[in-house]
């Protein structure tokens, strides 16, 4: 740990990127987990734009159920060592694929969002987005101007928001270490960040596709190895 810990504690510019599980120990299943979303639906049926073209009310009220669930969710260690460690640090860039909002409640501020989120609504018709909290009674539900809600998430087969994809991969390049935490890197564009950094730091229960690539490979959860981490990097 006294390697990494000092990479880190050597840094004057500290990026992030986390995935799905980071906040599986806070009860939210990974997708690609036995226990995740998609056991009982393939994902074309749940997260594709031609899915909800297909079947609005289907697909919001599966939403609606992990919005539900995620709601009862709070953030772990891992999640407040990250927000910790972005006070200490002058510039740190949290960059999630995460829609569930645990970075947030943790007291993360400069955050990147991905994928999007959860409890963000964006009318398809106007295009005015804003943020809901409170269960969704009529589904689909409907904006002021009459148009269809959909989830403020980015969905299979759409492209990436330009703006945070361009401001992420800026982060990344800019930043002396990257650590990578909680995520398969498997899921492009987010894991294509990676190569571009200059020395990474991977936090993983298993072995990725990048662990021979990244200057420390730890394996472990987020939960475990983040406060330990940040511990060690003061």
């Amino acid at each position: 740990m006294q390697a990494p810990a000092q990479l880190l504690k050597s840094a004057a510019k500290v990026a992030v990127l986390t995935g799905a599980g980071v906040s599986a120990e806070s009860g939210i299943p990974t997708f690609r987990s036995n226990g995740g979303y998609w056991q009982q639906h393939r994902f074309e049926d749940l997260a594709t734009p031609q899915a909800f073209a297909r079947d609005p009310k289907f697909v919001w009220t599966w939403y609606e159920e992990r919005r539900r669930a995620i709601a009862q969710a709070r953030p772990n260690a891992g999640h407040y060592a990250l927000a910790e460690m972005e006070k200490a640090k002058i510039s740190l860039t949290l960059i999630t694929q995460n829609v569930d909002g645990l970075h947030d409640l943790a007291g993360s501020k400069n955050l990147i969002k991905l994928h999007g989120d959860i409890w963000t609504v964006r009318c398809m018709k106007c295009g005015r987005e804003r943020v809901e909290r409170a269960e969704l009674n009529e589904l689909p539900p409907r904006c002021e101007c009459g148009g269809m809600l959909r989830p403020g998430v980015v969905w299979f087969g759409e492209a990436l928001p330009e703006a945070a994809l361009d401001k992420a991969t800026a982060a990344v390049r800019a930043a002396d270490v990257l650590i990578v935490a909680g995520t398969s890197a498997q899921v492009y564009p987010a894991a294509g960040l990676i190569p571009l950094a200059r020395a990474a730091i991977e936090i993983n229960p298993e072995e990725t596709a990048f662990s021979d690539e990244v200057a420390f490979s730890i394996r472990g959860s987020s939960a475990e190895i983040l406060p330990l981490l940040l511990v060690a990097a003061r």
